[in-house]
Order: structure tokens, then sequence, then C-alpha cells
């Protein structure tokens, strides 16, 4: 079992940055791929990011490459997203998800409660 704790979200200006932490629990974090997904209201959840075990290997949604950067710290059991060149667009609740791969929220097994981002225009 591991429990997902997301933490960095707020409010920025158009052009800004923020980084998103998401620490896990347990002694098996580095054992999941994990993932960042999220939701704007009135909109299903969508796939941003994710990152192999050893994180070597990323993927990222079309809308966030070159803007967005997925890592983590097996050491400190936290996966972070570092978004850069934010977009009113961007504005969402971001969750961290864990055990899965790919775009499919469904396959991830693991959740965190989300933080807010908002980006003003």
């Amino acid at each position: 079992q591991v429990q997902l704790v997301e933490s960095g979200g707020g409010l920025v200006q158009a052009g800004g940055s923020l980084r998103l932490s998401c620490a896990a629990s347990g002694r098996t974090f580095s054992s999941y791929n994990m993932g960042w997904f999220r939701q704007a209201p009135g909109k299903e959840r969508e796939f941003v990011a994710v990152i192999s075990r050893n994180g070597v290997v990323t993927s990222y949604a079309n809308s966030v490459k070159g803007r967005f950067t997925i890592s983590r710290d097996n050491a400190k059991n936290t996966v972070y997203l570092q978004m850069n060149s934010l977009k009113p667009e961007d504005t969402a609740d971001y969750y961290c998800a864990g055990g899965g791969w790919g775009a499919k929220s469904s396959e991830y097994n693991y959740w965190g409660q989300g933080t807010q981002v908002t980006v003003s225009s």
C-alpha cells in the first residue's frame, strides 16, 4: 500500500513556474512508476507525465512537452513536477498517481488528494 500527498500548488501568473511535489509513504516507492494527472473544472482527468521506477524513462502529454519536467528522488520517496512557462489553460487540480504507466488513469493503483494550480492571465 502506498499513500501519496501532493504539495506545491498555488496561484501564479502566466509565464511563471511552480514545482509540485508528491511524497509517498512506504518502503516500496522505488517499485512503482509514478505519474501526474490533472483535472480542470468541468473536464475529465487527463494525463500529464509519467516516470519509470528508476527515473530513466519519462513520457509527457503533448500539451506540456518542453514546459514540464517530471523527476523523482527514490531516497526521499518523492516525485516532482517542475512546471515552467505556465499558461491559463494549465489551471487544474493536479494529482500524483502510482503503479501504472501511460495515459489511462484506470491503470494507476494509488492516488493523492490533489493540489490546486491556478494560472492567471
